[in-house]
């Protein structure tokens, strides 16, 4: 089927360019996303009015999309700093502190523990399990907020979700849009997803040591503050630390079994860890300062959402812009796409896999470009099932490879924007943290463009 391509589409392309580089730069993209908003409202419905009131509709539209990350970040940041505060997140990371000696076993521990709880549940939850207790260990013994936000986002949004073998939720997507058995992408996705897995982790880890031996990534002295600053008003003995040390995993446990029971993913397990971590809050809360624990809840949950809305701040402009890339162009500025249009990223998309000749490594780059390019929008999934049809057609013309072209777009979509180079998709870990979203996407930007380029190639021989 033939894509129309129009004005539209060139400059939102033009424009994902220009934010591309400015970003590279270090510079903030707000200006250029909403003026790309505006020219894209302009051109769409050759209306001034229409175009001016689509800037703060796609911001409302980016606020909807966030809101339910932005208010999960902020209840486990309050949470966090309490359980800081009263001296119990001291004792809960007290095991851990117990083989976690260095900064590379930091880095890797965080990595494949945050993988294997993704493989179950999908990283946004992970992130939330792990966050208030690894953290602190990972910055006492030396590894950078930074280290540990990318050992949770490669590992997570990267390795588990790209393979997503438990939940099957990635490759059901894909083998259906191809037309044939899930089976058959997961047996292929696998020694794609090891490759890519391998090769971007440790090439994050190298650069990641080298700037931690040249000075130039260090742990800050803030970072360690807010790991020990407990309040003198604290009235918990060193027994009912202890005590809440043990219930408040065994509640978070209780959480993960529920989730099992009740096949519970995404935004539902996140939700129910989100209401447990609220619970935990107001418990400790009344313990902890008692007669005026009732003003400590609300203070913690404002230091919360004061903290979560600061992060995504800067990353609402720039989501409102990639939203239009998809269904957000149409719920902001109405049915104004050519007829047959699957949304600006798609069309681009299909425009990429017609225009190409026909052969196993052109089939190949062009599956992984059309993955990274529908994983612009930082879904992930939007463009996955594009990716699948791509690898159909591509199959038809090599007369073979079906099954690992459709998990060569898949890798590629999600690793893009499931994500670790979309910013607004790695804000979790990043939050989490309490690092910049944009440094950490420039940070994964060079490892997981090498894994996309070699695990392309291995895909290339094994067709």
């Amino acid at each position: 089927m033939g894509i129309e391509l129009t004005l539209i589409h060139g400059v939102y392309l033009l424009f994902i360019l220009i934010i591309i580089g400015v970003m590279v730069m270090r510079r903030d993209t707000t200006l250029v996303c909403v003026i790309g908003v505006f020219v894209l409202g302009l051109i769409a419905t050759s209306s001034l009015s229409s175009a001016v009131s689509g800037i703060f509709n796609s911001f409302i539209y980016a606020i909807n999309a966030l809101l339910g990350t932005i208010l999960v970040i902020s209840v486990i940041v309050a949470m966090s700093r309490i359980l800081i505060r009263l001296g119990i997140n001291e004792v809960m990371i007290s095991p851990f502190a117990k083989f976690i000696r260095t900064p590379a076993l930091a880095y890797w521990t965080i990595g494949i523990v945050m993988m294997v709880i993704s493989w179950f549940f999908w990283p946004s939850p992970a992130v939330a399990l792990l966050g208030a207790v690894l953290l602190p260990v990972a910055l006492r013994v030396g590894l950078p907020a930074l280290g540990a936000a990318m050992a949770m986002n490669l590992f997570g949004h990267g390795i588990a979700l790209s393979g997503d073998y438990i939940i099957q939720g990635a490759p059901k997507l894909t083998a259906d849009a191809a037309g044939i058995p899930v089976g058959d992408v997961l047996e292929a996705s696998v020694p794609l997803v090891i490759v890519m897995g391998v090769v971007t982790t440790v090439i994050a880890f190298w650069f990641l040591r080298r700037d931690m031996r040249k000075g130039l990534l260090q742990v800050s002295t803030e970072d360690l503050e807010l790991t020990n600053n407990e309040e003198g008003s604290n009235l918990l003995t060193d027994r009912s630390k202890k005590i809440l040390a043990i219930v408040i995993p065994i509640l978070f446990l209780i959480d993960v079994s529920v989730m099992f029971k009740l096949n519970l993913q995404g935004g539902d397990a996140t939700a129910l860890i989100g209401g447990t971590v609220i619970f935990i809050l107001m418990l400790i809360s009344m313990l902890g300062y008692q007669n005026k624990g009732l003003e400590k809840i609300t203070s913690y949950l404002i230091e919360g959402f004061q903290f979560g809305f600061k992060v995504f701040g800067p990353v609402i402009p720039i989501a409102a812009f990639f939203y239009m890339g998809d269904s957000g162009f149409t719920a902001v500025f109405g049915e104004t796409l050519p007829e047959g249009s699957q949304g600006i990223v798609n069309d681009l998309g299909y425009a990429l896999a017609h225009n190409v000749p026909v052969h196993e490594a052109v089939a190949a780059f062009t599956l992984t470009g059309v993955g990274a390019i529908t994983g612009l929008d930082g879904s992930g999934f939007s463009g996955i099932s594009l990716a699948g049809s791509i690898a159909g057609l591509f199959a038809a013309a090599i007369g073979k490879g079906i099954a690992t072209l459709t998990a060569l777009g898949q890798v590629a979509a999600i690793w893009v924007g499931g994500g670790t180079l979309v910013p607004w998709a790695l804000i979790p870990a990043a939050a989490i943290c309490n690092v910049d979203p944009f440094e950490l996407a420039r940070r994964n930007l060079l490892p997981v463009i090498i894994g996309l380029l070699v695990t392309t190639i291995v895909a290339i021989f094994l067709l």
